[in-house]
């Protein structure tokens, strides 16, 4: 003989049902809110408690609460589950700032060799010194709580994240020159698309070295790729050191050309044959403006000394220090490191010097014009 009902029955809103609808027919929902769904709706339907649990295979007691739930807290109470008292607190409030603080503190600040923590490390320093700091609840730490009191404090000291100081009290000053180079150069270029072959007055070089360009060679022969046995081409992991590289190259803002020169190192002398050939290459006419960082030779004794053998030839805009970052040249660099000498094997340091050189003729061939886009929006010609 069924229970009779002493409390009120249920009643649901039409947004309710059709929630209650869709949960119980839902395929991906947890199996516990289906369940529960299905009670709610068998209760509205007339059905007894006791007819609800046999039909879904459960106690009386585990309907009764559902459905008390939802007339004391509503839908989404009976649907979930209500806070429990839980287990009391082993560790205090200050215990946790204690562990936080010492994890803020560098290992060799508190006396040992490591620059920073592990788990381990930092576990075993803080059972050794809670007891003395006044939290003997520590004595017990595990690696899994300590996780947890690191996490919730947003704390990974056993990492390190880089960043660049800005040393230069001129900062903003110097990124809105070059930032204005930029900006004066995408409008002549939209200028110039209407009158194809007008000579310009003055052009712009995007100019830097990529140094330590290593030319490394294979021990054995590289395998190609076979069709159903090997993905990928095969090497041995042993490599011979040829020697290294310097690449100077400048890239043109206004057509998208490199001008490169490769060197054993990138002193002033190279520097100097690199403006040598830029000054072979345009006409005697035209000024060219160079964008480049502060590397020592670019302002030596001896580059000066160069550039006043060429007055009014050269007109330098430096960005600021630590600001290479500004200069377009690093984006061709970056593709090229990412595209020709990513994995590159050579026999001999001449043949790394000739794929550099046949690559920047293939680049010349079909070259892209490079746009900055940082911060331009915010950029006047005044």
């Amino acid at each position: 003989m069924p229970f009779p009902r002493k409390r009120r029955p249920v009643q649901f809103s039409v947004e309710e049902m059709f929630k209650l609808e869709g949960i119980r027919k839902s395929r991906t929902e947890e199996k516990r809110r289906t369940v529960r769904a299905a009670f709610l709706l068998d209760s509205l339907s007339g059905q007894s408690d006791e007819a609800i649990a046999q039909h879904h295979h459960v106690s009386r007691s585990t309907v009764v609460l559902c459905i008390q739930k939802f007339l004391q807290f509503g839908l989404d109470a009976a649907l979930g589950e209500l806070p429990r008292p839980g287990k009391p607190r082993q560790l205090p409030d200050d215990a946790i700032v204690w562990v936080q603080h010492c994890a803020c503190q560098k290992p060799k600040e508190l006396g040992y060799s490591y620059e920073l923590w592990t788990y381990k490390l930092l576990g075993a320093h803080v059972r050794q010194h809670c007891v003395a700091a006044g939290h003997p609840a520590l004595l017990r730490l595990s690696r899994s709580k300590l996780h947890k009191i690191l996490r919730q404090g947003e704390l990974r000291p056993h990492k390190i994240r880089y960043y660049v100081e800005k040393r230069d009290p001129d900062f903003e000053v110097k990124m809105a020159s070059v930032l204005h180079v930029y900006k004066e150069v995408e409008i002549v270029n939209e200028y110039r698309r209407g009158e194809a072959g007008r000579q310009l007055g003055m052009v712009t070089i995007s100019y830097d070295e990529k140094p330590g360009i290593q030319a490394l060679a294979v021990t054995t022969p590289d395998r190609p790729p076979v069709v159903g046995q090997y993905p990928t081409h095969l090497r041995d992991y042993e490599y011979e050191r040829l020697g290294t590289v310097s690449l100077l190259a400048g890239l043109d803002l206004h057509t998208g050309r490199v001008i490169e020169t490769v060197r054993d190192t990138h002193a002033s002398a190279d520097f100097i044959a690199f403006l040598k050939k830029l000054d072979e290459v345009y006409p005697a006419h035209q000024k060219i403006r160079v964008l480049l960082d502060n590397h020592s030779a670019h302002i030596s004794r001896e580059t000066r000394a160069y550039l006043d053998t060429t007055p009014q030839r050269f007109v330098f805009v430096f960005t600021p220090t630590h600001g290479s970052w500004l200069n377009l040249v690093e984006n061709l660099f970056s593709k090229m490191t990412r595209t020709m000498l990513r994995g590159i094997r050579v026999a001999s340091k001449q043949e790394l010097i000739d794929r550099i050189h046949k690559y920047f003729e293939e680049v010349n061939a079909d070259p892209v014009i490079f746009r900055w886009k940082y911060r331009m929006e915010e950029t006047f010609i005044v």
